[in-house]
Formats: C-alpha cells, structure tokens, sequence
C-alpha cells in the first residue's frame, strides 16, 4: 500500500528479517515503514528521516538496543523520538532497565499484534499531544511578544515577572505542572495593549480621566483576545489572569470590580510579581525604586491592593525573587 504524506514513519530495528518481517505484517497498512538490521544503521536512519516513533530490539550484535536508546537520548534532534523495546528478554530487571533508559514501553517477544498496534498508536497520540501543546505555548509566547512592541516594558521584565509568579505559585501550593503553565501564561497579562492607541499607551506624561478609561480596557481587550474556544489549563489561565491581573482585594480595582477571594488565585499572584518588577525596573518615564522601597509599598497595599497571605508568601521567598532579578537583569 502506497502510504499517505500524514502517515507516521515507523523505525524498526531487529538483527533478525524475520522478526522485521513480522512487524512488517502487522503495521504496513498503517504505517510507513523504515528499517534496520543494526544499531549504528538506526542511529543513521533516526538522524536522517526523524521517524515518529522507533520500536527497538535489544540484543543485538554490536550496539544492543540499550546503546542505541542511550546515545538517541543523548542526542538533541533525537531524543524526543519515542522509544518502545521489542525483546524476548522478559525478566522486570530488563524492563526496568529499557525504561530507566528513556523507553516508552516495553513488549516481549514473540510478540501479540494487537498489542503491537495498541501500543504504537497510543504513543502516537501522546506524540500528537505533546505537539499540540508545544505548538500552543509557541503561540502564546509570540502573542506576548507581540505586546511588548506595543509597550514601554522590556522583554525581561516579562520574563522575571514570569518567574516571580512561578516561585510564588510554587509557595502557595500549585502542583509544578500548574506553577509551570502559570510562568507560560503571565506573560500574556498586558496582551490586550495591542488594542489600546499609541498616543495613550506611550503618552509620557500622566494620563487624563479619559485616557485612563480607555487604558483600562486592555484587560477586557485581552480576555477576547485569548478567546473562550481553547478550555487547555494554559490558556484559561492565561485569560484569567489577562483579565482580572488589575483586580484589587478591596474590590478597588477593574474591570469588574472583584474583590478578595473572588479574583483569580492566578491573577493576584501575578499582581505582585508584576508590580513589584515595574517599580524596580527603569522606565522611560521613571527611575527604579529600590528594592527597599518596593517591598515597603507591597507590605503597605497587604489588605488593599494585594492578597495578605500572598503578599507573605512573597516576602518569605525573597532570596529566590533576588536571585531571578539578577538572572535576568536589563
């Protein structure tokens, strides 16, 4: 069968023809189909064609399949390739191994052909997964770059803000996949200045009452920017804290005026983080504040403007706020 262009490409990797040719039997249909009969030969084919997944034998003459695995880990443009082992080694010491290796999944031979083609297409679909949500995030790290050509603010200064809230996240008892997709959604927090016109967004002097309702729109600009269509934990987060990041805990704040608990966690973490980054960093239209001063203003709007046990998350983690600042300082 001729193999369609969104086929996936399989490499499979016996010494023995007979064994590919099983394999053959069981996923040509489906698959396009790449092979070889040792490891150096699978190194070159993974390099060359960049297959989409590798099933993998391990004993082997010359490299065994334990050696191939590890140098594909080892290499930058292969070890992303899945890895599922294929091998009459059936003891859980050598499947362990293979796994400790970076292998998805280990079947023993001889092998079953539904669980052959069982196994080959769930990993795909994490594969696909895995694309999806790179391809995602990319997207989204774009949208905030194309903010800060709008602004006044730096790329950096999205960037800390990013890891402040991260560290702060971690504090307050987020999972590391939910602290994660809140570094990658805060910088999409001024997304909706895009919207806003030049002459407000870099007037350098203060702005009149007008102005400022206009400037205030951004956060309602963004949240439609960000769009209700996407329901990925990333991108709720992201409209989350696009629209509610200028919400206060007294309820003094906009778009809508919430007031404590009724803001998103999300937001009132990237509340501080971001302000605390603005007033220590220079702007066209001001000078830093010290560190001093700025941690001064956070402990004072504690209870006003910033969530009170948030605001002592942050002062109990300052060493690591310290140490981003100077990893990432103009």
């Amino acid at each position: 069968m001729q193999p369609h262009n969104d086929q996936a490409t399989l490499l499979l990797v016996d010494d023995e023809a007979n064994n590919l040719q099983v394999l053959k039997n069981i996923l040509q249909s489906h698959y396009r189909l790449i092979y070889a009969r040792d490891g150096e030969r699978a190194l070159l084919l993974a390099e060359k064609e960049h297959p989409d997944l590798i099933l993998l034998d391990i004993m082997m003459p010359g490299l065994s399949g334990y050696d191939v695995c590890q140098r594909l880990k080892e290499a930058a443009n292969t070890r992303h390739i899945p890895v599922i082992f294929i091998s009459a080694l059936s003891e859980s010491d050598d499947e362990a191994k293979g796994l400790e290796l970076g292998a998805v999944d280990y079947i023993s031979k001889p092998v079953n052909p539904a669980i052959v083609r069982a196994r080959v297409k769930n990993h795909l679909s994490l594969v696909r997964v895995d694309e999806l949500v790179s391809t995602r995030l990319s997207i989204v790290q774009r949208l905030g770059r194309a903010a800060e050509y709008k602004d006044n603010e730096t790329g950096l200064h999205v960037i800390r803000m990013s890891h402040y809230a991260q560290v702060l996240a971690r504090a307050a008892g987020y999972s590391e996949h939910q602290a994660e997709n809140l570094l990658h959604a805060a910088p999409m927090h001024d997304i909706g200045k895009i919207g806003i016109p030049d002459a407000i967004l870099q007037k350098p002097g203060k702005l009149d009452a007008d102005e400022w309702k206009i400037m205030q729109k951004h956060a309602e600009i963004g949240a439609l920017i960000l769009g209700q269509e996407d329901t990925s934990d990333l991108m709720v987060t992201a409209r989350e804290i696009a629209l509610s990041h200028h919400e206060k805990w007294d309820g003094s704040g906009y778009p809508r005026g919430l007031a404590g608990e009724e803001i998103p966690v999300s937001a009132r973490i990237v509340a501080i983080a971001d302000v605390f980054d603005a007033l220590t960093s220079v702007r066209p239209y001001k000078k830093a504040w010290s560190e001093e001063a700025a941690i001064d203003l956070i402990k004072e709007e504690a209870g006003k403007h910033f969530d009170p046990a948030l605001v002592e998350l942050f002062l109990t983690h300052l060493d690591a706020i310290r140490q981003i600042k100077e990893q990432f300082r103009e």
